[in-house]
């Protein structure tokens, strides 16, 4: 057969495959709920569930009756731990669209779940508190959106709440995060008499009926507002306009205001608005559409997700205004074999590719691995190729996921996400593929984990539970590490912050019985260096027979740290950059580490040193950037300049000059000044006013520094940052010293120089009192 019938056969079958499909790629939508924690995102996602149709009963954070926090330590605490998927259907214009839902968690301790699902998902609704605005954890994930480039839109929610105020929100989304908000909507009346929203699209006021929980509504012109008779027969809206301090003139001029905003992002359309001073309700919300993929603007709706208010106007809006699959651009992925960029498409009858992001351990049906399909189809019982591994795998079962309840697919197609049954050998990020048409997607990036505990099982018998219940379980968290402490063989378990290792402990003894003592919480430290320093390494062994040969010379410099985890995110331009200011000049051939932010630049000329010979070096200096010289804290932001070298015709081997490559870059940092790095904590206190002075005066003494205050609907915030060191034990002390009235929200910010003071008491401490 020639390869143009095998084409065709193949082109036959995919489209035979997508008869199968429920809905079409246009018509699908995969969007993630993300906000600060207590803004009330997985209460949002229950009131879609029931407005959906997907459950009779709406869900409970409160009452820990919530479809989407299914985990026992959810609802214990009230919070979200872990990213639950769902999937609902909803009617717009006579037309039926699938939305995949993902509800991600807003505590900083499981960030990682909001990075993998941002990864693998196309838009994402934003949920702020209508009294605190834009709040640290919003900061975190709004960058991490930006980061993937994931268009979306506002709701601001709880405008029922004391101190609700729409306007603050819009400035601090404004402000604080350097976006263009669209207000679409404004809340119709606030606190206890909010009764619906006024629509500026569509020149409509909607007030939704109390008794029907909020599944049925009323709808009539914005015009009945400034009607007398209208408004003296209804009390509840005469209330609303009250309390939101609305007129014919403030609706206008804000009305008006969109309209321009909207015109403004839009070529197309501002000639006809500037010629005409009109624009259709069907032109603005295609130019609506238009300007948020391209993240030029956010539309922002207001609602109440408790009080059953606001959430079909936001259904709508995911639907109008967020991406299908076919709007976002074609997957890039590296060809393993050739390693040129490939696309793939959103359709059937590309080859199949699909991102692990997710795994899961289910005590029904084992191993579950979550992944998002970039394009192709993919049937049950079919084999999968993961090329990072180089293993075929075979697809079990395929499951269509609604938080922990499962129903059973036959197959998936392009843009779908899923949950995949017998997979042994995937981690987290690995691409599964068409083992004729390989590809590698790009991985996810995960943060370091910056706090430790000691842990040891309790009895001989929980022993060898442990180590199956921490293997399990780093596998389901990338952010979860373990390592063995090599001076006294205590076995350390590493994390995001105290609550994500108190939950780890806490699901070792729940679902896998394993009873364990956990120790003091310890800090991640970091080092680097702070001067340039020349070193050379040799490593020679002749003595008789085959010897070993390996030779070379360094240069270790200190690279910029002000922002540390923002190398991350620093283009290959950048980083070409970065590497001719450290050579100062052209600077050949480089590497960097994404974990390590270690920039490896190869100047070697002549071959004093084989190009074979390179990489084992470059292999020792990073097994060596694992231990510092200080107190074996692993090594950051620096350079080394690969500058000479010699080698021996039969004695140099990897080995040899992998060595000569460690020792190398040891002595180099025992000459440029190494210095310890404290994890930086950025921390928001939100404290009545009669406690400013004692909370002020605890934060002194932790060694934080003032960022700014703010006066909030009638309580202080104050922003400091602050060594996580100076925090453990922080929401004890806070409580007991402003009665129980404050709280405190902190996520990790940047590593900073420590003092040589407290440097010297923890590098003291570490090595023994040695």
């Amino acid at each position: 057969m020639t390869e143009a019938v095998v084409n065709r056969a193949a082109e036959k079958k995919a489209s035979q495959g997508t008869m199968g499909r429920a809905f079409k790629l246009e018509d699908t939508r995969n969007i993630g709920i993300m906000a600060h924690i207590d803004a009330g995102k997985t209460t949002s996602t229950e009131r879609i569930l029931f407005y959906t149709g997907v459950t009779y009963k709406i869900g409970s954070v409160d009452e820990g009756t919530a479809t989407m926090d299914w985990m026992e330590q959810e609802r214990e605490r009230g919070i979200t731990i872990t990213s639950a998927a769902t999937t609902a259907s909803w009617d717009r214009f006579g037309k039926k669209y699938r939305v995949n839902i993902i509800d991600t968690p807003g505590h900083v301790d499981f960030t990682v779940e909001v990075e993998r699902s941002l990864r693998v998902l196309d838009g994402a609704v934003c949920v702020f508190d209508s009294v605190a605005g834009v709040q640290p954890q919003s900061e975190t994930v709004w960058r991490q959106a930006d980061k993937y480039r994931v268009p979306r839109i506002c709701f601001v929610n709880k405008m029922d709440r004391m101190g609700a105020d729409f306007d603050h929100v819009i400035r601090t989304i404004r402000q604080r995060l350097g976006a263009k908000p669209v207000p679409l909507q404004f809340p119709l009346g606030r606190e206890d008499n909010f009764i619906g929203i006024i629509d500026f699209l569509e020149e409509k006021v909607i007030v939704w009926l109390e008794e029907t929980l909020g599944a049925k509504f009323e709808i009539f012109e914005v015009a009945k507002l400034w009607d007398k008779a209208f408004v003296d027969s209804r009390p509840d809206v005469a209330a609303a306009l009250k309390g939101s301090a609305i007129d014919k003139k403030f609706y206008e001029e804000h009305r008006s205001k969109m309209v321009d905003y909207i015109a403004e992002h839009d070529d197309e359309v501002i000639d006809k608005y500037l010629t005409e001073g009109t624009l259709s309700v069907e032109e603005m919300r295609k130019s609506i559409r238009k300007s948020t993929l391209a993240l030029k603007i956010v539309p922002v709706l207001a609602g109440s997700a408790f009080k059953n208010k606001g959430i079909q106007p936001l259904l709508d809006a995911v639907v109008d205004f967020l991406p299908s699959p076919l709007d976002v651009p074609p997957v890039e992925g590296v060809n393993p074999d050739s390693e040129q960029v490939e696309l793939r498409r959103a359709s059937d009858d590309q080859p199949f590719s699909a991102l692990a992001f997710k795994i899961m351990s289910d005590p029904f049906v084992g191993h579950v691995t979550y992944i998002r399909v970039y394009s192709g189809v993919l049937k049950s019982g079919s084999y999968v190729y993961n090329p990072a591994k180089r293993s075929r795998e075979r697809i079990s079962r395929l499951l269509q996921m609604h938080a922990n309840k499962r129903e059973e697919i036959e197959e998936v197609y392009a843009g779908d996400i899923c949950a995949c049954v017998g997979l042994k050998s995937v981690n987290t990020g690995d691409t599964l593929c068409d083992e004729q048409k390989q590809i590698i997607l790009e991985t996810i990036d995960f943060p370091a984990p910056v706090i430790s505990v000691a842990i040891e099982p309790k009895t001989k018998a929980d022993q060898d539970k442990l180590g199956v219940a921490m293997q399990r379980l780093a596998q389901e968290d990338p952010t979860f590490r373990v390592s063995t402490e090599p001076d006294t063989g205590q076995t350390l378990i590493s994390g995001m912050g105290e609550l994500h290792l108190e939950i780890i402990v806490d699901r070792m003894l729940r679902e896998y019985n394993v009873q364990a003592n956990v120790g003091r919480p310890q800090v991640a430290y970091r080092e680097t260096v702070r001067k340039t320093a020349t070193a050379e390494g040799k490593y020679i062994k002749q003595t008789g027979g085959r010897g070993q040969y390996g030779h070379c010379e360094i240069q270790l410099h200190p690279i910029p740290s002000s922002s540390h985890e923002n190398m991350k995110e620093m283009s290959t331009d950048e980083l070409d950059a970065l590497a001719k200011e450290v050579v100062g000049g052209p600077a050949g051939k480089w590497k960097f580490d994404k974990e390590h932010r270690f920039l490896f630049i190869d100047k070697v000329v002549g071959g004093s040193i084989p190009r074979e010979f390179i990489a084992p070096i470059e292999a020792g200096i990073r097994e060596a950037l694992d231990n510092g010289i200080l107190a074996g804290f692993p090594i950051v932001d620096v350079a080394v300049v690969l500058v000479d070298g010699s080698y021996h015709d039969v004695d140099s081997s990897e080995m040899a000059f992998k060595i000569a490559g460690s020792m190398a870059f040891k002595e180099a940092c025992a000459k440029a000044k190494a210095v310890l790095l404290e994890p930086i904590m950025k921390v928001e206190v939100v404290v009545p006013e009669e406690y400013m002075a004692a909370v002020f005066g605890d934060l002194n003494a932790r060694r934080s520094q003032i960022q700014g205050t703010e006066n909030r609907a009638g309580s202080n915030v104050i922003r400091v940052e602050v060594p996580l060191a100076q925090m453990f034990g922080y929401a004890t002390d806070l409580r007991s010293r402003t009665q129980g009235r404050a709280t405190f929200t902190m996520h990790f910010s940047h590593y900073a120089e420590t003092p040589p003071n407290i440097a010297e008491e923890v590098i003291k401490k570490i090595k023994g009192g040695k």
